[in-house]
């Protein structure tokens, strides 16, 4: 942690994620999955990120963050101030001041939920060490060959089923043609006995 008045610089890198999360809950469930984007999205936003670890009471700030998260989670699900109030143990007034983005948790959690719904989320990921950017290199590399591997065994694939298609009519036509070969066989039959 920085001493009073320091700052602590982080090197991270910016990750696009593509979001699947209820916007408009309609269960509990989606109202925590919500909650939890909030939180992760609005904490791992680069400017926050940078900010939340230059800050002398982070702990406080954190929870001030989930309560702002949750009420706004809430009231998209359609709970009144009142009951979300009961539901996170909060005062309305800190409830309306955070849902109105009065306060700066409130703000930044409005702010991430606009960017879920425009699909404009960028996480910051903090790069910790040299090795660390070096490893997430080597990973990103080893994953576009991966890709890359997959793109070729699905060609591949598409191919061997093509091949297989052609093969299936092929013994179809045969065993259309055996079954006429052998009704010829049964006429022929059928008249030598006669």
């Amino acid at each position: 942690m920085p001493e009073h008045g320091e700052t602590m610089e982080i090197k991270i890198r910016e990750v696009s994620l593509p979001v699947e999360v209820p916007v408009k809950p309609l269960s509990r469930r989606e109202v925590k999955q919500l909650e939890a984007m909030l939180i992760i999205g609005t904490l791992f936003r680069p400017e926050v990120l940078q900010a939340a670890l230059n800050r002398e009471e982070i702990v406080t700030w954190v929870d001030s963050l989930a309560v702002a998260a949750a009420a706004l989670a809430l009231e998209k699900a359609g709970y009144t101030v009142g009951q979300i109030a009961d539901e996170l143990g909060r005062t309305e007034a800190t409830i309306r001041r955070h849902l109105r983005g009065e306060t700066k948790a409130g703000r930044l959690v409005r702010e991430t939920y606009s960017m879920i719904l425009k699909g404009e989320l960028k996480l910051a990921v903090p790069i910790v060490s040299p090795e660390a950017e070096e490893e997430l290199k080597r990973m990103q590399e080893r994953l576009g060959e991966l890709e890359k591997e997959v793109s070729e065994l699905r060609d591949s694939l598409a191919a061997s089923q093509s091949q297989l298609e052609e093969m299936r009519q092929k013994v179809l036509r045969a065993v259309e043609r055996l079954e006429s070969a052998e009704e010829a066989i049964r006429e022929a039959i059928r008249a030598l006995k006669s």
